[in-house]
Formats: structure tokens, C-alpha cells, sequence
């Protein structure tokens, strides 16, 4: 589509009103607004003040409480909106649900701020905003859907003809050699998993990180998405040559034989276990060892080229450092790690969608029933807003269950705002510069995410 679309009415509104309510849950689930009403007693005052200095707590309590109170306007707009355009049944039901339970909302902030209820009645406000969350994502994406339809693509049946591996009539250097091997690794999955890592291992440590087992953690983790990916290259190898993006990859054009790359992965996958096994302790190694094996094996062979959840499910292989960070620290696993797993589990299908549609015709040309080679580009746009959402939702738990703190919100407000803007262009534009820029965008809303968790856990 043309840059020159407008941008309707409505998205616009629900775009305003879901920025509000994450703005509100982000802040409800930081200690910040729960330690602000241990010095704001009253509704919807506090001790009959309306305004008070920065410098008191109360003033955190009283912002959220005016936030609240424009949301709630938002809301109200939004909802007259929606039924003076005739928007479909589900987008005005989800929004029915959204004010009611906002409504419901409001009592149960009230009934926390009055009678200083019980920890239970926190959880209870905390989930019912995630919920209506929740229920404006649905409605956000389903009204994108309808302004914004596409024809649905069917899946395209594989060629029977593949693409020849280049002919290499120049003997390769040492150098050519050394880059072959390199690019066997996926390096360019290295830096954010490495990041996951170092985020949990921060999380869990706090100020007293021990640099010694932060190294040996991320070397053995980088020796370990190595062998990953060597594996992953040895087993599509005859797939890369159908695949026009693939097609240049070192097993595809017979650069590297396949018996030295399998010792390679073999050699990279041993040293990581040994790494683990030496310098950190024995549950990272047995998580290594899952993650090598879950990439390689369940998600190459079983998951990618028969399930169309392939990468949903495959999430999980991207979550698993998260929970080796956190293990190298204390060679347990607890629910904070779990959830930061969840937030790479959740946010890896809103960023990978991304490039099934730029690639499209390339896995169908491969075989690999992705989403929007089975189901369509408009329901993949669809999805990745769901995913995004589900992202966002995972990170307000975890700010929850971490006891993470106002730095971690506001970049999480302000990045998870600006993943969204750049899904709703994708909804608008439905081009591949789009695509393209809400992957990279996903990438830096995930990259700061994370910085800001070893900010907030090691400096504040």
C-alpha cells in the first residue's frame, strides 16, 4: 500500500487506550506505586490532598490514579467509537469486556487503597488489569484485520526443482575456510541469546555478579548455539539448496563436507557441556545440552517441516538461556526465571512472523508449512500482534515477580509502545520494508528490555 494511507479513527484511539492501560499495569506490578500507597491513605485522594511535591510518594499513587482516570475517558471514546462505525460483533464485545471490567477495576483499586486489603486483592487488581490488557489487544488486532484485508495465500506445493549448488572452480582459502566454519555457528543469534543470558544471570546475582562464572556462562552458551547451528546446517542441508535465501550456505554448496561439519558440531557441543560442567555447575550443563539437542533435533526435524506452530513451540529454544543464566547463579530454577523465559517464549513468534512473511515464497519453496504460507499474511499480521501483546503481558509479570523497578517500567512502556506502532504500520503498509522494519524493531524492544534488567537489578 502507499505510505499516504490515513490511519483511521478508531485504531487510533485503541492505539492511545492500550498505551494507558499497559502504562497503568506496568506501574500497578513495580514496588514503586505499591510502596507509594503505604504514604496515600484514602480514595481517590490522598488524606484529602490532590496535589502534592514530587518528593513524596504519595505522588506516584496520585499520578496512577489520574492516569487511570484518563484511560478511563479513552475508554468511554473508544467504546462510542466502536459502535457509531459499526465495528464488527467480536472487536465491540471485547471492548464491552474491556470497560466492564475497568469498571470493576476502579472497586477493586479502591477497596486496596481504603481497607488496605489483603497481598491476595493486590493480585487479584494486578490480573484483572492484565486481563483487560488482554482484551484490548484482541479488539486492537481484530479491528486491523477488518480495515486491512488481504487475500488469503494458499500454501504453494515445493518445487520439484532445486536450485544447484554453486560451482567452485577457485580452490578456497584458509581465510574462506575459517569464515565457512564460522558461518556454521548462526552467529547472528549470538549477541541477543548471549544478552538473555547475561540478563538472567544479573537478575538472579543482583550487584555482586561473579564475573568469573558470567564468562565461563557465556562462553559455554555461545559454544552451545555454535553446535546448534552446525547441526541445524548438516540436517536442511539438501532444503538450503531449494531456497533461494539458503541456497549459498556452506553444506548447500558443498564448501565444507559433511562429515567434517558433523565433527564440528559434535567438538563444539562437547567443549560446552564441558565448559558447564567444569566452571558452572551441573544444571546449566544438563540446559545446555536440552538446548542443543530441542534446536537441533525436535524443532529441525520434528517441528519446522510438519507444524505450522513450529515457531511458537519453537520458542522454547530460545527461552532455555534465560533459565541457564539464572541456574549458573544459583543452580536452581524459581519462578522469575520461568517468567523471563516466557517473555523470550512469547516474544519470539511476534518476531519471527516477521521474516516468514518476507520469506514467504522461500519456505514454500523449502517445504516448511509457516504461518503465512498455510494460513495467509492477514492472519500472521494478526498473530504477531497477539504475540506482541502476550510479550508485553510477560513482562508486567515479570516486573511483578521480580521486584523490578521504575527504570524497568518506563523502558518497558516506552519500547512495548513503540513494537506496537511499528505492527500497526506492518497492518497499514503490508509491504516487506514494513515487515522488515517491525523485525528490527522487535529486536531493539527485546535488546532493551533486557539491558534495562541488568540496569535495574545491578544499579538500583
Amino acid at each position: 500500500m502507499a505510505s499516504s494511507v490515513r490511519l483511521p479513527t478508531l485504531p487510533s484511539l485503541l492505539l492511545a487506550t492500550l498505551a494507558g492501560v499497559y502504562a497503568l499495569v506496568m506501574l500497578g506490578a513495580t514496588t514503586s506505586v505499591t510502596d507509594a500507597l503505604a504514604s496515600c491513605s484514602g480514595w481517590p485522594t490522598c488524606d484529602g490532598r490532590v496535589l502534592v511535591p514530587l518528593s513524596d510518594p504519595a505522588a506516584v499513587a496520585l499520578a496512577h490514579r489520574l492516569i487511570a482516570v484518563v484511560v478511563g475517558l479513552l475508554l468511554v471514546v473508544v467504546v462510542l467509537a466502536a459502535v457509531r462505525q459499526a465495528e464488527p460483533r467480536r472487536v465491540r464485545f471485547a471492548l464491552g469486556c474491556v470497560l466492564v471490567g475497568y469498571l470493576a477495576q476502579i472497586g477493586v483499586g479502591a477497596l486496596t487503597a481504603l481497607e488496605r486489603a489483603s497481598p491476595f486483592v493486590g493480585v487479584v487488581h494486578l490480573g484483572l488489569g492484565m486481563a483487560i490488557f488482554a482484551a484490548l489487544v484482541a479488539a486492537f488486532a481484530w479491528s486491523l484485520e477488518q480495515r486491512h484485508p488481504t487475500f488469503r495465500s494458499p500454501a504453494r506445493e515445493p518445487s520439484t526443482q532445486s536450485a544447484q549448488p554453486t560451482a567452485v572452480t577457485i580452490q578456497p582459502t584458509r581465510r574462506d575456510v575459517i569464515l565457512a566454519y564460522l558461518s556454521l555457528t548462526k552467529p547472528r543469534l549470538m549477541w541477543l541469546l548471549c544478552l538473555v543470558a547475561l540478563a538472567a544471570m544479573a537478575f538472579a546475582a543482583g550487584p555482586a555478579l561473579p564475573v568469573g562464572t558470567v564468562l565461563a556462562t557465556l562462553v559455554g552458551g555461545v559454544l552451545a548455539i555454535g553446535a546448534s547451528g552446525t547441526f541445524n546446517h548438516v540436517l536442511e542441508r539438501d532444503v538450503d539448496r531449494r531456497m533461494q535465501r539458503t541456497s549459498e550456505r556452506p553444506l548447500a554448496v558443498e564448501r565444507i563436507p559433511v562429515h567434517r561439519a558433523l565433527a564440528f558440531g559434535f567438538v563444539l557441543a562437547l567443549l560446552s557441556i564441558g565448559v558447564f560442567l567444569a566452571f558452572v555447575n551441573t544444571l546449566a550443563a544438563v540446559l545446555g545440552l536440552a538446548a542443543i539437542v530441542f534446536y537441533s533435533v525436535i524443532y529441525t526435524l520434528v517441528l519446522k517441516p510438519n507444524t505450522v506452530q513450529n515457531t511458537v513451540i519453537g520458542g522454547f529454544a530460545g527461552a532455555l538461556p534465560a533459565l541457564i543464566g539464572w541456574a549458573a547463579i544459583t543452580g536452581t530454577l524459581s519462578l522469575p526465571a520461568i517468567v523471563l523465559a516466557l517473555v523470550i517464549f512469547a516474544w519470539t513468534p511476534a518476531h519471527f512472523y516477521n521474516l516468514a512473511l518476507i520469506f514467504k515464497r522461500d519456505y514454500a519453496q523449502g517445504g516448511f508449512p509457516m504461518l503465512p504460507v498455510v494460513r495467509g499474511d492477514r492472519t500472521t499480521r494478526k498473530h504477531i500482534m497477539w504475540y506482541a501483546g502476550a510479550t508485553m503481558l510477560a513482562v508486567a509479570w515479570l516486573a511483578a515477580v521480580g521486584s523490578l523497578g521504575w527504570l524497568f517500567a518506563a523502558v518497558a512502556i516506552v519500547a512495548g509502545l513503540a513494537f506496537v506502532v511499528m505492527i500497526l504500520r506492518l497492518h497499514v503498509h503490508q509491504t516487506h520494508s514494513a515487515a522488515w522494519h517491525t523485525f528490527h524493531t522487535s529486536n531493539g524492544y527485546l535488546g532493551v528490555l533486557l539491558v534495562a534488567i541488568i540496569l535495574d537489578a545491578m544499579l538500583i
